[in-house]
C-alpha cells in the first residue's frame, strides 16, 4: 500500500496543473480511481466525482486538483517530496484517495464514501460551487487541506475582495498644487481604512482570527506622463472574523470611505465588490471532529489539536451551503501552501492515510450503531 501511494502521489505532482487547467490531471485521477475499482464520472466543469460502497452514512472527501500557478522542480529529498501543490492540495487528496481505497477493502465497512476531486479552488472556487449547485448529498464532509497531520482546522475567517476607484479632475503635471492627485487621494484613503482596522489592537482580548484585517493587494493609476493621475484603482483584500458577517463588514468599509469622501467631496469614490464568502466554524463537538481526533490518537499517539485560521477555504462555502457535520484536515504545513520550498513529509502523508481510513471506519461504525 505504502508504495503504491508513494507513487499515486508523485505521479500526482507530475502533472503540472494550474487554476484553469486541470484537464490532464482530472483525466489521470479518473483513470486511476477507475482501476481501484471506483466508480467514477467526471462532471460539466471538470470536477472528477468517485464513488465506493453503498448504504449510509454517506460521507464525502473533497479535495483540489488545482494549483497556483508555477513550477517547484519535482525531486524527493531525505523522506521529503518537494513540488508544487505537495502541501496545497495534492498531498491531502492523494492521501484521501488511499484512505478510500483502504477502507473500500474492509469487508465490514458499511456506507458510501464520495470524493470529488475539485477544480480551480485557488481561484474562485467554481469547483464547488458546482457540486453545491448540482446538489450533492452527504451526512459528514471533510476538505482535504494541509492542517498538519496532528491538528484539524474547525474554522476559516470569510473574505471580501473590493475594488474602489477614485476620480480626480486633472491637468498639468506642471502646476501639481491646483489639482488633486488621485493616487494620493487614493492612498489617503487606503491609510484612512488601514488605521480604523488594525490588527494588533488595544484589546488584549483580540486574536488574529477574531480581527478584521485589511490588506492593500493593488494600486494602480496615472498615465506615466505630464499629466496629474485622475483615475486610481486599488484593491482590497478584507478578511472577516467568525463573528461578522460579510455584509456587517463591508457596512463597516462603506461607513469609513464615506466618512471620507464628506471631507473630500471633490474627488469621486467609486466601490465595488469583486467576491465574498463568508467565514466558518464547524462545530467541536461533532461524531467527525471526535472520530479524526481519536484517530489522530491512535495512529500518531498524540492528542489532535484543533485549528482556527485566519485564511478562507472551501469548507466555507460547503459548510454553510449543505449544513453538515464538516472539517478540515490533511497532511502537510500549511506555511509551506504557495512557496517555492513546497514539500510534504512522507511519514505524514502515509500517516494521514491511515489517520482518514480510521476515522470514515469509525464514522460508519457509529452511524449505524445509530441507526440500529
Amino acid at each position: 500500500m505504502n508504495d503504491q501511494a508513494i507513487r499515486f502521489l508523485t505521479n500526482l505532482l507530475g502533472i503540472y496543473s494550474p487554476s484553469g487547467k486541470e484537464q490532464h490531471i482530472a483525466n489521470f485521477v479518473a483513470t486511476q480511481m477507475k482501476q481501484m475499482g471506483f466508480e467514477v464520472g467526471i462532471d460539466d466543469i471538470g470536477n472528477v466525482i468517485g464513488v465506493v460502497g453503498e448504504g449510509n452514512p454517506v460521507i464525502l472527501l473533497c479535495g483540489h486538483m488545482d494549483t497556483v500557478a508555477g513550477h517547484v522542480p519535482l525531486r524527493v529529498e531525505e523522506g521529503k517530496i518537494y513540488a508544487r501543490g505537495a502541501v496545497d492540495a495534492k498531498g491531502p487528496l492523494a492521501a484521501m484517495i488511499m484512505a478510500a481505497l483502504a477502507v473500500s477493502k474492509e469487508p465490514n465497512f458499511k456506507g458510501k464514501i464520495l470524493i470529488a476531486s475539485v477544480v480551480d479552488e485557488e481561484a474562485t472556487s467554481k469547483g464547488v460551487r458546482h457540486l453545491i449547485t448540482q446538489g450533492i448529498e452527504a451526512d459528514y464532509a471533510i476538505f482535504g487541506e494541509p492542517s498538519g497531520v496532528e491538528n484539524i482546522t474547525i474554522g476559516y475567517k470569510g473574505q471580501i475582495q473590493l475594488k474602489i476607484i477614485i476620480k480626480t479632475e486633472t491637468g498639468h503635471a506642471s502646476t501639481p498644487w491646483l489639482y488633486d492627485n488621485a493616487l494620493e487621494k487614493a492612498y489617503e484613503l487606503w491609510r484612512n481604512i488601514r488605521s480604523a482596522c488594525t490588527y494588533p489592537s488595544m484589546d488584549p482580548q483580540e486574536t488574529p482570527f477574531t480581527s478584521i484585517t485589511v490588506c492593500l493587494v493593488k494600486m494602480i493609476g496615472g498615465q506615466g506622463d505630464s499629466v496629474i493621475p485622475f483615475e486610481a484603482e486599488m484593491n482590497l483584500d478584507v478578511r472577516v472574523p467568525i463573528q461578522f458577517t460579510t455584509a456587517q463588514v463591508y457596512d463597516k468599509m462603506i461607513k469609513i470611505i464615506g466618512k471620507y469622501q464628506d471631507t473630500n467631496p471633490q474627488i469621486n469614490i467609486i466601490v465595488s465588490v469583486q467576491d465574498t464568502v463568508e467565514p466558518f466554524e464547524a462545530n467541536k463537538a461533532s461524531p467527525l471532529v471526535h472520530a479524526i481526533s481519536l484517530s489522530i490518537r491512535k495512529v500518531i499517539g498524540k492528542p489532535a489539536t484543533l485549528l482556527r485560521k485566519t485564511g478562507t477555504g472551501d469548507m466555507n462555502i460547503l459548510g454553510k451551503a449543505m449544513n453538515l457535520p464538516i472539517v478540515t484536515y490533511g497532511p502537510g504545513d500549511s506555511h509551506l501552501d504557495h512557496t517555492p520550498d513546497e514539500h510534504i513529509v512522507i511519514k505524514e502523508y502515509l500517516n494521514a492515510i491511515t489517520i482518514y481510513k480510521e476515522a470514515i471506519l469509525k464514522l460508519a461504525e457509529l452511524s449505524n450503531k445509530n441507526h440500529h
